[in-house]
């Protein structure tokens, strides 16, 4: 496997473009990372338009794009981070559909989310990833460290600043 980072750029979603979240919440191969917490998630039609305005629209300590890649554009993820109050820190997410991995598209998608971070003035990104999900290397070779672990998650952190 080649070891350089594909051409990806960040998309800003339109409404009508939320049929590939839907996909990939409801695709089991893709949500398998996710099996601690029960695997896909439903994201009906009918959710969107309030989704849309929380993350997009209204973005307050909020960010949300589709990781597109090469002169296509073509979808082949997501990346996001958001505020998590009850934590009192800023939890970083990046989601690559099952049938666009191990082409790196996951670590430009991280690598591009720090950035906007950092950007927007966000001192550290976190995740709380589950004990068994094989991101967890994505995110230590993308310059986070361990910050704890349970049995359930490990908490990374990333300093942007």
């Amino acid at each position: 496997m080649e070891n350089r980072i594909p051409e990806v750029s960040f998309y800003k979603p339109r409404l009508e473009d939320l049929w590939f979240r839907e996909a990939m919440m409801a695709d089991p191969e893709t949500m398998s990372y996710n099996n601690a917490w029960g695997g896909t998630i439903p994201f009906p039609r009918e959710k969107w338009e309030n989704w849309y305005d929380f993350w997009i629209t209204n973005p307050n300590k909020r960010f949300y794009r589709y990781i597109t890649t090469g002169k296509s554009r073509s979808f082949v993820g997501e990346a996001a981070y958001h505020y998590d109050e009850d934590l009192g820190l800023y939890l970083a997410d990046v989601i690559v559909s099952a049938k666009s991995r191990r082409r790196g598209f996951g670590k430009a998608g991280l690598q591009m989310l720090c950035a906007a971070a950092q950007k927007a003035g966000i001192p550290e990104l976190y995740d709380n990833i589950a004990i068994d999900n094989p991101g967890i290397a994505l995110f230590l070779r993308c310059a986070f460290h361990e910050e704890y672990r349970t049995e359930e998650i490990i908490m990374l952190k990333r300093e942007l600043l």
